[in-house]
């Protein structure tokens, strides 16, 4: 039974991973379309219309049925292949460039350990009047018995904050000790997708775009590999889930090493190939880049391969500088409130609780990551390609070594450092946590209120001519012509 229940375990993850994966691919589509719209002041796609001859029905869903509507009309595209292009490598390269993205999730913990044991026991040792010598199978009956009784939930056992459980499954497809260098393995893999997609089109422009990708995300991995060895370094190992189990006892990487976060995320951006670093697919000078030539389901692999990526280096991000799973003074055994080793506050929460918060909160933020960099998109100019080559080169990697430099000297000077340094740091860590915690708050009742507030369209005038134009009485106006 527990060899069984372990494989159905495993199958979850990986279709809660997956399933996550291509759903944020999916909606940030639909994002970057409706989010320019709103930076732009214009309408966006809010409905689809369905025409049918004598009648027209309209279906709002805020213009959700657009996303779905170009993913199923990439499959009836027609799959067009140039006459002189390498057919196995042009057919190859779109799975060459999804394929990376998807095994990248697979290292990425979305939760803690689930302590199966204290789960199982809830039927049994912990609801009253329920022995303690039943078998497993019993146990399993007896506990069946009461899912219709949703005080059922009152008695889930809570868990020790520290140790590791002894049946205890950790809430990542693959949970490997190698973890970040997995991911340094994987995430270099998306060039060859590029570079060859380009070589076998056939195409001058395609060429040069491949050319481009490749020079450009072998210079930011440069950058992106030594930006997180500072946090190696301080956190002491290479597997994500101690890293984030780290963040959780002591401050979210954010604070430890907020000059590496930088880097990190404007590498991470260059990586995608998405503006203001989009010169590898710049439709003013090369049509579409390396992927010009392909039409149908092939182009929407690139396409929406391009937009996982940004959910992967969002969980990247997520996990070593923001925290991953853990939210402010909440621990696998409840909400744990203190400063330095004064605890001032303390309520025991079932474990099940915490591991459903845990989950929503990672996710969570792996969402707001993601908006933000739909927002930096729509925010910038794209840079020259002489410009990308020089913010890779010349002051994104020399900050990555600078990084290096200090946090070591850091780390031996904590580790030199007097119990009384150490408290301090212990305090100042606490006072990290309650600072994200209040942001937290005070961002949600921000949004609320914002949301509830009626919005008020204002006149907005750019330029010169336009303050010319409205102080003359502004400017003619027709009605709209097709």
């Amino acid at each position: 039974m527990n060899l069984v229940f372990q494989l159905i375990f495993a199958l979850l993850k990986i279709l809660i991973m997956v399933g996550f994966l291509f759903n944020v691919g999916a909606l940030l589509t639909w994002v970057d379309r409706r989010q320019s719209a709103m930076i732009q002041d214009r309408i966006g796609p809010n409905r689809a219309v369905i025409k049918i001859p004598g009648t027209k029905i309209e279906i709002r869903a805020l213009g959700l049925i657009h996303t779905a509507a170009d993913g199923l009309k990439f499959f009836f595209k027609e799959d067009f292949i140039p006459p002189n292009a390498d057919k196995l490598l042009f057919g190859l390269a779109p799975i060459l460039s999804m394929a990376p993205v998807l095994a990248l999730i697979a290292v990425i913990p979305f939760g803690d350990v689930v302590d199966l044991g204290a789960l199982w026991k809830f039927g049994c040792e912990v609801v009253p009047g329920h022995p303690l010598t039943l078998d497993h199978g019993q146990c399993f009956d007896e506990a069946h018995k009461l899912v219709a009784n949703a005080s059922i939930f009152r008695y889930w056992p809570v868990v020790p904050r520290f140790g590791s459980p002894p049946g205890g499954l950790d809430l990542a497809v693959a949970p490997l000790g190698i973890g970040l260098l997995y991911i340094f393995a994987l995430a270099g893999q998306g060039i060859i997708g590029a570079a060859i997609a380009g070589w076998s089109s056939d195409n001058k422009f395609s060429l040069m775009g491949a050319l481009r990708a490749a020079s450009q995300m072998v210079s930011y991995e440069v950058t992106i590999g030594l930006s997180l060895v500072g946090a190696m370094m301080l956190y002491g190992t290479v597997r994500l889930d101690d890293m984030v189990r780290w963040q959780g006892e002591n401050c979210w990487g954010i604070f430890a090493q907020p000059l590496a976060f930088f880097i990190f995320f404007v590498a991470a951006v260059a990586e995608t190939k998405r503006i203001p670093f989009d010169l590898p697919e710049a439709e003013s000078e090369l049509v579409s880049g390396y992927f010009t030539e392909y039409s149908g389901m092939k182009f929407g692999m690139f396409y929406f391969a391009e937009y996982m990526e940004v959910a992967t280096s969002s969980m990247i991000l997520v996990t070593i500088f923001l925290g991953g799973w853990q939210l402010p003074f909440i621990h696998r055994d409840g909400l744990t409130i203190s400063l330095g080793e004064m605890s001032i506050f303390h309520l025991a929460v079932p474990h099940i609780w915490v591991t459903i918060l845990q989950v929503l909160t990672f996710f969570g933020k792996v969402l707001v990551v993601c908006s933000f960099q739909a927002f930096v998109r729509w925010s910038l100019p794209r840079f020259r390609y002489d410009q990308l080559m020089k913010i890779g080169w010349r002051v994104l990697l020399p900050l990555s070594l600078a990084n290096i430099f200090v946090t070591g000297c850091l780390v031996l000077g904590a580790q030199q450092a007097s119990d009384g340094l150490q408290a301090g740091l212990k305090i100042a860590a606490d006072v990290s946590q309650g600072l994200v915690a209040a942001l937290i708050t005070a961002l949600v009742i921000v949004g609320v209120f914002g949301m509830l507030k009626p919005r008020k369209k204002s006149t907005w005038l750019v330029g010169s001519s336009a303050n010319a134009a409205f102080a003359r009485g502004g400017t003619k106006e027709t009605a709209m012509q097709a």
